[in-house]
């Protein structure tokens, strides 16, 4: 389906609505303050001051408006399977992870589908690269996107993931694992509906990928797609990583409370220093139970911790 958006000024919005006011229909989108059906052509005019054309008739809709601007669309160096040119309007189920470069806290897989109906309401939600966007920004977000779009978060405790760790199994595996995992339930949910395509925020070759998950009993294979930079290519992902990252967070509070100091994130020098304080206060049995105790930190923080004693 055909997209395009233009944004306009005030006055020009006031006459482009009554130039449709006869084709006006009712929106249930909170974001939007007009909209109009044509044969061909679906008009949305946001709060914004965005306008939305969707259908055959977008491209010639739009024309007698203005231009579309292109001026901020970048262009991708994802690398991955080919999507169609169309691809960011399509009715999409995204997946992303974070938390795996973390050495206190989960890792955390969230999967959300966006039809192409809603790709402009999430756009008005404040749906962006999340890489753009503050952990504070993320937490007001999160939870209207998770009203707006079926959606499904997982979170692997610290525990888990060093008990399945010892098992052998790598990140790879156990976040292939936790993506399927996290697709099913909103296929689920979605049911009978389905997306035109789920797209998966590339950390393996397909090949991988399915061989991690490869003794599953429901792999979820249809109309998948792999793609670096995916949350630059579809709202879903973007989606996805939001609320991945939200409930990153609210785990790290938790475990924060719970050690009583703020657990830093990442795996830099100031996270060696916290986890020294830790090792001494707590003990190794605690400080391993809110971290990923295979990363080097460990040793580091037990260096550290050694030195502290001495001196």
């Amino acid at each position: 389906m055909a997209n395009s958006v233009l944004k306009l000024p005030e006055e020009s919005l006031k006459r482009l609505i009554e130039h449709y006011r006869n084709k006006e229909i009712n929106t249930k989108n909170p974001h939007a303050r007009f909209a109009a059906k044509l044969p061909d052509t679906m008009v949305t005019v946001y709060s914004s001051g965005k306008v939305m054309f969707q259908g055959a008739g977008a491209e010639r809709e739009t024309a007698k408006w203005g231009v579309a601007d292109r001026s901020k669309e970048k262009t991708s160096k994802a690398k991955g399977d080919e999507l169609p040119p169309d691809f960011a309007t399509r009715s999409v189920l995204g997946s992303d992870e974070t938390g795996t470069g973390d050495f206190f806290g989960p890792i955390t897989v969230a999967a959300c589908f966006v039809p192409a109906r809603q790709v402009e309401l999430a756009k008005e939600l404040g749906v962006k690269d999340s890489k753009q966007l503050t952990d504070e920004y993320m937490r007001k977000i999160a939870p209207d996107l998770k009203a707006a779009f079926p959606h499904s978060v997982l979170t692997l405790s610290n525990e888990k993931y060093n008990q399945v760790q010892a098992q052998g199994w790598s990140q790879g595996k156990i976040k292939a694992l936790l993506h399927n995992q996290a697709l099913k339930h909103v296929l689920r949910k979605m049911a009978p509906e389905k997306p035109e395509a789920i797209l998966i925020d590339q950390f393996a070759e397909r090949g991988i990928y399915y061989r991690h998950i490869t003794q599953e009993q429901d792999i979820v294979r249809e109309n998948v797609l792999f793609s670096t930079k995916a949350e630059n290519l579809h709202v879903s992902v973007a989606c996805a990583s939001i609320i991945a990252r939200v409930a990153f967070l609210e785990e790290m509070d938790r475990l924060s409370k719970l050690a009583g100091v703020i657990l830093p994130k990442g795996a830099g020098a100031i996270v060696d220093e916290a986890a020294a304080k830790i090792l001494l206060s707590r003990g190794e049995g605690f400080l391993k139970s809110i971290t990923k105790s295979h990363f080097a930190n460990t040793k580091k923080a037990q260096t550290l911790a050694s030195k502290k004693k001495r001196t």
